[in-house]
């Protein structure tokens, strides 16, 4: 390829629930549209998941094959389906995201870059990250049609919800390759040197 040149990444449709093919099929930079059903979860769902977990507990709620969102919507206008619905920064879940890619998590939307310990349980889970566009949280709103209470009522904005997306806009940043959009278009952040 000569000077200048870009391949053009992959515009892909895809939908929800995601098989381990499909996810192995996905590159960093592919830009996605998900269709179907993933669950919003944020730091305090994430936070009493890994509590039940430690406690020998199961989940009120199946995990594995499942997308997580990192959102945690501010409340429906009158007439809407859902607030404003951008992602949440996701090193804040990077705790809690080995165990549960090791129960079956597929993947993850949100924005922001993950640990280095996180890029490598993706990969070896074979699961993905998407980033969503931060700050859009009102377009982003707009493709998602339903929405409804899976667990945890008392957390409120940062319940458990089942979410049905429509041609919701991600990128892949993290694949099951272990390749990470960040590294490729930017470098390295400060903290990974």
């Amino acid at each position: 390829m000569s000077q200048g040149q870009h391949d053009e990444p992959a515009r892909v449709i895809l939908r929800l629930p995601l098989d381990a093919a499909t996810v192995a099929g996905l590159h960093a930079g592919d830009q996605v549209a998900l269709t179907g059903p993933a669950l919003g979860a944020r730091d305090a769902a994430h936070q009493r998941m890994h509590d039940l977990l430690a406690a020998g507990e199961s989940l009120p709620f199946e995990i594995a094959g499942e997308i997580i969102y990192y959102v945690g919507p501010s409340p429906a206008q009158p007439g809407h389906v859902i607030g404003s619905a951008g992602p949440t920064s996701s090193y804040r879940m990077d705790a809690y995201t080995p165990e549960l890619l090791a129960l079956g998590l597929r993947g993850m939307i949100g924005k922001g870059r993950r640990s280095r310990e996180v890029v490598e349980v993706i990969k070896r889970h074979g699961a993905v990250y998407f980033g969503a566009i931060g700050g859009a949280g009102a377009l982003l709103a707009r493709r998602i049609r339903q929405q409804e209470p899976v667990a945890w009522d008392d957390l409120g904005a940062e319940a458990v919800v089942r979410l049905w997306l429509e041609a919701f806009p991600v990128v892949v940043i993290n694949d099951a390759h272990g390749n990470d959009l960040y590294d490729d278009v930017i470098g390295p952040g400060p903290a990974d040197e």
